[in-house]
């Protein structure tokens, strides 16, 4: 029997290499960062590398547990959140297992499952995990947390309902579920979307301590390394300025989707640092004339959204030269 296997997912984030590859100093909106992340007094400390890290990672769980009022045993850390996406489905899906994810959404829900062997579900109620990503990627739309809990009340016997807060902290972080605790229930996070500091690569989850275990055990050994461990430890100080980062990312996405209104696009409406934009028209030419002006944006093609470009929601100066790129480019 002949097996396909699945290709990697697409994703934004690419200025780094067309960086290297041009020698190009471009402006990466396919990156959804936040343009005003709080000031994080940090050095990298060449000490930090005379050691292995705690495999355990109990200092670092419990400042996360601090921040979040949750013991250390429900707390999981990796190697950016797509390593706990992957360890997650590696721990609960297998042959015979099933999942469901909403369209359009994040690829890597999709792809993590069926690498551990699951097929997908036609509805959430029949799946064993049902992935929802809340504020979604790519649309920016937000369920309430009264949206969210009932959830929990279809999701079968031994079934998970993975909530991917990733982009949450830079929309409403008061419909976040970090405060239920739930055996039916996993919550991922990101620090380094809502700090900016994408290299760094630092993610960490909630769940029941039993599930948390099983993820902390598939987790390869030592996978946050030192420097992300200690720049994680002073960011989690500085996690209330997020708010000042909230005020400024609503400011200037009102801005932005005005102005690209006049451009003759449409944005949905979001609550996130980026903004899904309709243009009517395949996208594939329009993403090209604009990396020719050295503006990167993501193609939603991947998404099932071959019409649409996504947006992040960069500083005025920086939002303005999207806007008049895209305004040269749809004439």
């Amino acid at each position: 029997m002949s097996y396909s296997f699945p290709k990697p997912e697409v994703h934004g984030g690419t200025g780094k290499r067309q960086r290297e590859k041009n020698g190009k100093n471009v402006l990466d909106f396919s990156a959804s960062l936040n343009p005003q992340p709080p000031h994080v007094e940090w050095t990298c400390d060449p000490e930090c590398l005379s050691a292995y890290p705690d495999n355990e990672y109990y200092r670092l769980k419990e400042c996360i547990g601090r921040v979040f009022h949750r013991d250390t045993d429900e707390i999981c850390v990796g190697n950016g959140s797509i390593e706990l996406i992957r360890v997650f489905c590696s721990v609960t899906l297998s042959d015979r297992k099933s999942y469901w994810t909403e369209q359009p959404t994040f690829g890597e829900y999709s792809l993590s499952a069926r690498l551990a062997g699951a097929r997908k579900a036609t509805l959430p109620d029949a799946a064993d995990v049902s992935f929802i990503c809340n504020p979604n990627n790519p649309t920016g739309s937000l369920r309430s947390r009264q949206e969210m809990e009932p959830l929990l009340d279809h999701v079968p016997d031994s079934g998970i309902l993975f909530a991917d807060e990733a982009f949450i902290e830079l929309a409403d972080p008061a419909q976040s579920l970090t405060g239920r605790r739930d055996a039916s229930l996993f919550i991922l996070r990101s620090l380094t979307k809502s700090f900016a500091v994408p290299g760094i690569r630092f993610g960490y989850g909630f769940g029941d301590p039993e599930l948390i275990a099983k993820i902390e055990t598939a987790r390869p050994p030592w996978s946050v390394n030192a420097y992300a461990e200690a720049f994680a430890l002073e960011a989690f100080a500085h996690y209330e300025d997020l708010e000042k980062s909230r005020e400024y990312i609503g400011k200037e996405r009102d801005v932005l989707a005005k102005n690209i209104a006049e451009t003759g696009l449409l944005s949905r409406p979001s609550t996130a640092n980026y903004l899904l934009v309709e243009c009517n028209r395949p996208v594939e030419s329009l993403c090209a004339a604009l990396a020719s002006r050295d503006i990167l944006v993501r193609d939603c093609t991947s998404f099932g959204l071959p019409t649409c470009i996504r947006v992040a929601v960069r500083t005025r100066e920086e939002n303005a030269r999207l806007v008049e790129a895209l305004s040269e480019c749809v004439r």
